[in-house]
């Protein structure tokens, strides 16, 4: 859990927060807000399937008051390999075991290398990231193996780290929703006074733009609620 609203133990000290637009990156971002930090935050418009999370990410960054909201084009539709990137058909027979074709080859590492040359360059120490291993483990990107192996990577791959300036020289990985279930995550939105609709978590929006409630991220999210009793007050096609 975040400090309380009148604690800030990082005021004005910046951080870059990865921000897509979804649930758990929304409530990271808020965290991060809430601790003090100069919230910096980035957005991949990746050319995914479900690009209306982008708005989503623009509404949250304007909404929390961000220091700066960057939009950052990368295709990945060019590499493909995902039902997020190519046409291939999002599942809608609920959560497997396996590793979903939802998942996009490294996004994670692509993601926070880009949030890492940023975080660099506006001196920032702190990179947040709303990675959650609990609810589904499905993705390897979000694992904690893979974030304290891209923390020990970050000190080898900068300049700052690279002139060894003692502890100003260290990026910190924050996961603070890594070991949070969904149905945390979603109290946690409440405690923070957030509109659970400023999200947006569906990876196959229907034609009329509202969320499928099929897909695993749908499945996820709308258990996750029910689960804390709290109300998302999103829209569901189903």
């Amino acid at each position: 859990m975040s400090e309380s609203e009148d604690i800030k133990p990082h005021k004005d000290v910046p951080a870059v927060v990865l921000l897509s637009g979804g649930l758990d990156s929304m409530v990271c971002a808020a965290l991060a807000k809430e601790q003090g930090f100069r919230v910096f935050a980035l957005t991949i418009d990746y050319n995914q399937r479900h690009r209306v999370e982008i708005a989503a990410a623009q509404n949250i960054a304007a909404h929390l008051g961000l220091e700066k909201h960057i939009i950052l084009p990368l295709d990945l539709r060019q590499f493909g390999g995902s039902a997020l990137t190519a046409d291939i058909s999002v599942p809608k027979t609920g959560v497997g075991d396996d590793i979903p074709v939802t998942y996009v080859p490294a996004r994670n590492l692509v993601f926070l290398s880009l949030t890492l040359a940023w975080a660099e360059a506006v001196n920032a120490q702190n990179i947040f990231i709303g990675v959650n291993a609990l609810d589904y483990s499905g993705y390897p990107d979000c694992r904690p193996e893979f974030i304290a192996k891209f923390g020990e990577l970050a000190e080898l791959a900068t300049k700052a780290g690279d002139q060894d300036m003692g502890e100003a020289s260290h990026f910190t990985i924050n996961t603070p929703l890594q070991y949070m279930t969904k149905a945390q995550i979603a109290a946690e939105a409440k405690r923070l006074g957030l509109d659970p609709a400023m999200s947006w978590s569906c990876y196959d929006p229907s034609e009329d733009g509202m969320a499928c409630g099929l897909c695993d991220s749908c499945r996820l999210r709308k258990q996750g609620f029910a689960d804390a009793a709290v109300e998302d007050t999103t829209p569901y096609k189903a």
